[in-house]
């Protein structure tokens, strides 16, 4: 490793706050994050060497510590990005044109659907196994993933009952309250290998009741009667 990457190493556990998207291609960021995500998946946080990513990855150790300073740094990246694609199929078509139904019908499906996903599942794990010991590694997940989508849809509900479309007090808390009621029955045990891949139905089923039992709550009596 030249002087460069030695020169920008910090101590572990502290995530590095470079400029990793000037330095780095968008072809070459891809290609390591790629890497990285299987030795995370395979070794866990703890487990995993940044030289055992950077051969999976096919690039060198210099190249590697050039652009992320350490394990945290570069875990961070893969889970924001991640949280970052798989938020944006979310949330797509998110709008206020319609029954309040039909976007808490799409959010919720394809929220579950992301928990499910074997990437979905595969960081869920990592972090849990690694909170106790890299707690920052817990916080940034929680930040990429979580907190943003409950920012997001207290926003949504929050612009619903401007519209007089729903009565959501507290849109934060209620939008916590959604993804907690769709995760019921099926999220919990497919991350602890109590459950196979559930079929769509299965999904479908607790979604909607999610939605009827959320909507016995906040919906305005006279909407969509």
């Amino acid at each position: 490793m030249g002087l460069s990457g030695l020169s920008r190493r910090r101590p572990r556990g502290m995530v590095g706050k470079m400029d990793i998207e000037i330095a780095l291609s968008p072809e070459k960021r891809h290609q390591i994050l790629t890497g990285a995500a299987t030795v995370f998946a395979s070794d866990g946080y703890e487990g995993a060497s940044m030289a055992r990513i950077a051969a999976v990855a096919g690039v060198s150790k210099g190249t590697l510590y050039n652009h992320f300073d350490g394990k945290a740094a570069l875990f961070t990246a893969y889970v924001g990005e991640k949280c970052q694609q798989t938020l944006a199929r979310v949330f797509d078509g998110a709008n206020h044109d319609g029954d309040p139904a039909e976007v808490l019908r799409e959010i919720g499906k394809r929220m579950v659907e992301m928990m499910l996903s074997d990437v979905g599942l595969a960081i869920y794990r990592v972090v849990i196994a690694e909170a106790a010991k890299f707690p920052e590694l817990a916080r940034g997940f929680f930040e990429s993933g979580p907190a943003r989508s409950i920012r997001f849809m207290a926003d949504w509900l929050g612009e619903e009952t401007r519209r007089g479309r729903l009565n959501v007090p507290d849109p934060e808390f209620a939008a916590e309250q959604f993804f907690n009621l769709c995760q019921s029955r099926l999220v919990l045990r497919r991350r602890l290998e109590m459950l196979p891949d559930p079929p769509d139905s299965d999904i479908d089923r607790v979604v909607e009741a999610s939605i009827a039992m959320f909507l016995r709550s906040y919906r305005v009596e006279t909407e969509f009667r």
